[in-house]
């Protein structure tokens, strides 16, 4: 029987162990803070978009970063395949809007815990509240891992799942990057991916927890329209976030320090037009009201003040002698309601790190190290990362699976 020593109880290392198990290995699995899955428990605002209904081609055009390194895992083990596993212990699913995978119950504690009780049923050995301070190879072999300072625990093969450096709060602290390179691996710089963005209007803050729904944006750098994307958006006190905008940052922190514009049409359900005649409606009714009290019908609270201060009219102009050519300012504005970002927040606020371990370095059927037999690396410590809408998890599960059925 071999011993398999998995570093890491997040979505990957759970998979890896589960696997390693169900192969007849002796697994131990170890994880530092005090209980399994603290990444995963917070994912999708705490509702855990496990992963994507889309089919593996349309997968791979979601993961940006190294798509191609994924192929040979993602057939392996697919996200039909990762359904279907968490259902067999009565975990129902649901896709919402964009192929998006989430527990009926809304509850990503429902995911931890079916991964839970298949490690049990494996007797895999869990050690919580257990730090890894070394990982010793021996003529470019796996020997054993050191806890907590003193005491070597000797195996045939090392699973590192330590994940990558955004919230650190969850245990994701880098220290993967510092065992990969000490065995000789390359580690492709470390930056935020799926990140916050910070913008240069100070009227933003006055839009803090505005959540805009059904908008579409257009992000331009130089004039030239670089990305688009259609869905929900949040305002905050820093600037803007929210899944479209998350998606967005990847591409968007590759031209930081340039200044970059995104474009939000607030009415992509009507043209010009159209919108002109709406807002002509609203204004007959509102006839003899101040413009400032002539938009409730069109827009969210929060979002009056800032637009009639944008808009160029008077906010205390009465509606019946608002002119075309002011209606006609509003509706540009409505279309094209612009932020200008300035930067991205730390690495720490992420919901993913890209870079990572080069993906040159591993073999990408079974995740094992070309550089030490005996180590596989998987999920988020490699250089692959992808864009919002469960495709990261699934990277995550996949890369698991193979190092599993693999060490």
């Amino acid at each position: 029987m071999k011993k398999v020593v998995v570093v890491g109880g997040g979505a990957a290392g759970m998979m890896a162990a589960i696997k390693a198990a169900q192969r007849g290995n002796r697994v131990i699995l170890i994880e530092k803070n005090e209980k399994l899955g603290k990444k995963l428990f917070i994912t999708g605002k705490g509702r855990c978009n496990v992963t994507s209904n889309k089919d593996i081609e349309e997968i791979i055009q979601n993961i940006p970063g190294n798509g191609e390194f994924m192929y040979s895992s993602l057939y392996t083990f697919t996200n039909y395949d990762l359904m279907d596993m968490i259902e067999a212990k009565g975990v129902k699913l649901k896709v919402e809007r964009g192929d998006r995978v989430f527990p009926q119950s809304d509850k990503s504690s429902d995911i931890i815990k079916c991964f839970e009780e298949y490690l049990k049923e494996n007797n895999v050995e869990i050690l919580l509240k257990t730090k890894v301070t070394d990982i010793i190879a021996k003529d470019n072999k796996i020997y054993g891992v050191e806890i907590n300072n003193n005491e070597i625990i000797r195996c045939d093969s090392v699973v590192l799942a330590t994940g990558g450096k955004s919230y650190p709060g969850t245990g994701s602290t880098g220290d993967g990057y510092t065992f990969a390179k000490k065995l000789g691996h390359t580690i492709v710089d470390i930056r935020p991916s799926l990140v916050p963005l910070v913008c240069k209007e100070g009227w933003v803050k006055d839009l803090m927890g505005l959540s805009l729904k059904n908008v579409s944006i257009k992000v331009k750098n130089k004039g030239k329209t670089i990305y688009e994307d259609f869905g929900e958006m949040l305002f905050t006190h820093f600037g803007v976030s929210g899944p479209i905008i998350l998606s967005a940052s990847r591409k968007i922190s590759d031209i930081l320090p340039d200044e970059v514009e995104i474009f939000i049409d607030l009415k992509p359900a009507l043209n010009y037009e159209e919108l002109d005649k709406r807002i002509l409606k609203d204004f007959q009714k509102y006839i003899n009201k101040q413009f400032k009290n002539a938009l409730d019908d069109l827009l969210p609270q929060k979002l009056i003040p800032v637009v009639v201060n944008l808009s160029g009219i008077p906010s205390d102009k009465v509606v019946n002698s608002i002119t075309k050519k002011e209606r006609g300012q509003l509706v540009n504005l409505l279309k094209s309601f612009k932020v200008t970002v300035i930067g991205t927040r730390p690495i720490e606020e992420a919901i993913i790190t890209r870079g990572g371990v080069s993906v040159k370095e591993v073999d990408p059927s079974t995740m094992e190290s070309k550089i030490v037999k005996g180590l596989f690396i998987v999920g988020e410590l490699l250089d692959v990362d992808a864009l919002t809408g469960g495709f990261n998890l699934q990277i995550a599960f996949s890369t698991g699976y193979c190092a599993g059925m693999n060490c």
